[in-house]
């Protein structure tokens, strides 16, 4: 039989078999049909086409489901984010520091006094406002709208960097 009329012959077996599979799977059917298809193709390029290619669509469909199914229970979605973990491993350090490093970057981009401003609000010493307006040679009083003004900037900037965490409350 030509390849040509194989693909013709076994496509409705194949969607049907798919389709059966797929839900007890956890996979969409045309995934398996197009794995399937595939592991056909390796075989006819190698010369070696199906002697009972039905019996043997039949058995690729139930073995692709199985590898999905394999592989679903040993890959587990993360529920959160590795950099938030309480005992930071080597992956959680490395996220945590490409963190840093992106809002200093942020930060050093902002306008005006604003990297001066939120370097002395993200410093370790916790400065009061008093202290920061000191160190700034500003107002206490015009503390709040820079600031405000300055992480609106900064939001700005980060918006294409990080994605938006969602809202509290």
């Amino acid at each position: 039989m030509k390849p040509h009329d194989m693909v013709a012959r076994l496509r409705p077996l194949l969607a049907a078999e798919a389709a059966a599979e797929a839900v007890a799977a956890g996979a969409e059917a045309r995934d398996l049909e197009q794995a399937v298809w595939l592991r056909l193709l390796e075989r006819l390029q190698r010369a070696d086409p199906p002697h009972d290619p039905a019996r043997w669509v039949r058995g690729a469909v139930r073995a692709e489901a199985r590898a999905v199914r394999r592989a679903a229970h040993r890959e587990r979605a993360l529920r959160r984010d590795p950099a938030d973990e309480t005992w930071p491993g080597p992956e959680q350090l490395a996220l945590a520091s490409a963190r840093r490093r992106t809002l200093q970057d942020a930060v050093r981009r902002l306008p005006g006094r604003c990297p001066r401003l939120l370097t002395a609000l993200f410093s370790p010493r916790d400065l009061t406002y008093r202290e920061i307006a000191r160190e700034l040679g500003i107002s206490q009083g015009s503390l709040g709208p820079e600031r405000s003004r300055c992480l609106g900037c900064l939001r700005r900037l980060l918006g294409p960097e990080v994605a938006p965490r969602p809202r509290r409350g």
